[in-house]
């Protein structure tokens, strides 16, 4: 029997329908539960969070303390080291992640036990860190990290990939299954679009310049994070014109940004070095259809075994609540400290009130400093612009914040994390220039709405 009717046979068939159709239920699916939009993992993820948000607080206040300890562990024992080689690559040494580990230890720890300063211990600070924005991303890319193997290693990916191909590479030159990655954002959160890119690019699915395009342009914002935003800002009667804004501006923003430095200046090479080619293309005499489901079968047939699941998602796991949470409780900490407490946010703002001015915007001195402290966490300028009076100025503040895409307190975090070759200065200037492109546009919208 050839390889290609093998390919084919019932039982590939079945290995290929039955994970992704239940991945694309639980992670793409729209559902509607007490009249908002929603997707099984975050019904399922809020049930948690709703539940055992104290106690996931708690929870994570032991694993940062652990990385801290462990990472001390791991200096001082080649033996250590050895036997768990797979935590010990990230929780090392390295002067920067290790502050922001110890930094993030001595916050949680200063929260949980009320002690110590205001500002380390109080609720605008540590208090936001680890009591609302831990829990969340811990649940979800716990609960993603456990499923996301039903979208990615059974042939979804395949099928959308080749299927979106040419039409990604003509509009956005990216490959087909970066669809994927925008889906999951789009209907779960933006955390999970990227721990799926950084997972992609680590197993060579996608090029060095690939993985950064699709991290910050399309780990877009969820439904259901923007009806949250829309309505604490208080503007929930303008929901609908809302988000279709946001995905306008999303996508001129996605067709800018990679054309410009510094995105445009990274690399087209895969993880080991080597660089891309046209060989992925697909001849354009060619069917996409059949071409899209005998990969997909391909990539079933070849699905990891159970027990190399479990011990992808135990490493995964593993990796996010002892690597990656103690390092979003460093940086988003420090970030809330400086928005909270420091006149830094007034500074650069300033520079911006004329703008504002510029387009007509009422309350431009309370509004300008919004317009940047988005960076350090994207719950900021909603919760500090619910105080604007004009609506036509919170809605322009509202629909920045959520295309601006980058905040440090989770996204930025993730990438700096990850092995996508996107420092802290590079994400910076991406997200100046994602604002750049974003405001004009959202001021003219909000004109027309209001």
């Amino acid at each position: 029997m050839s390889e290609s009717a093998n390919n084919t046979s019932i039982q590939n068939w079945l290995r290929f329908a039955l994970p992704s159709s239940i991945g694309v239920l639980f992670f793409l699916t729209p559902i509607v539960i007490d009249g908002q939009i929603t997707i099984g993992m975050a019904y399922i993820g809020d049930i948690f969070i709703d539940g055992f948000g104290a106690q996931l607080s708690q929870l994570a206040g032991i694993f940062i303390v652990s990385s801290v300890l462990l990472s001390l562990l791991f200096a001082i024992s080649d033996r250590a080291r050895k036997r768990f080689g797979f935590l010990s690559v990230h929780l090392t040494l390295h002067p920067f992640w290790f502050t922001m580990r110890f930094f993030g230890a001595i916050a949680a720890i200063a929260f949980l036990f009320q002690i110590g300063p205001e500002f380390l211990s109080g609720a605008a600070t540590s208090g936001t860190t680890l009591g609302n924005l831990i829990p969340i991303t811990m649940t979800y890319l716990g609960i993603g990290a456990v499923f996301l193997p039903l979208l990615v290693d059974f042939g979804l990916m395949e099928l959308v990939g080749v299927a979106m191909s040419r039409i990604f590479d003509r509009v956005f030159g990216l490959p087909g299954r970066s669809a994927i990655d925008a889906m999951a954002s789009w209907m779960g959160s933006g955390p999970v679009g990227v721990f799926i890119t950084s997972q992609q690019y680590e197993r060579g699915f996608y090029t060095a310049r690939e993985a950064a395009v699709i991290c910050t342009n399309f780990s877009v914002v969820s439904v259901s994070f923007s009806l949250v935003v829309i309505e604490y800002i208080g503007l929930g009667h303008l929901f609908l014109p809302y988000y279709v804004s946001i995905i306008v501006i999303g996508f001129i923003a996605a067709l800018i940004t990679p054309r410009l430095p510094p995105l445009r200046n990274i690399p087209d090479n895969f993880i080991d070095g080597s660089a891309a080619s046209d060989d992925r293309k697909i001849d354009p005499s060619l069917r996409l259809l059949p071409i899209a489901i005998s990969q997909a079968l391909n990539r079933a047939a070849n699905a990891p075994t159970p027990s190399e699941l479990l011990r992808r998602i135990g490493r995964n796991v593993s990796e996010i609540w002892l690597s990656l949470i103690p390092v979003v409780m460093g940086l988003g900490t420090t970030a809330l400290i400086l928005a909270e407490y420091t006149p830094v946010f007034d500074w650069l703002g300033a520079p911006i009130a004329p703008i504002l001015n510029l387009f007509q915007l009422e309350e431009a001195q309370a509004a300008a400093p919004l317009m940047l402290v988005g960076f350090t966490d994207m719950y900021l300028p909603a919760l500090v612009g619910v105080n604007i009076n004009s609506e036509l100025t919170r809605f322009v503040v509202a629909t920045v914040s959520v295309t601006q895409l980058i905040y440090m307190s989770e996204v930025g975090a993730l990438i700096i994390k990850s092995r996508i070759p996107l420092g802290f200065l590079d994400i910076a200037k991406i997200f100046l220039l994602r604002t750049v492109i974003c405001f004009p546009i959202a001021t003219l919208i909000a004109h027309i709405i209001l």
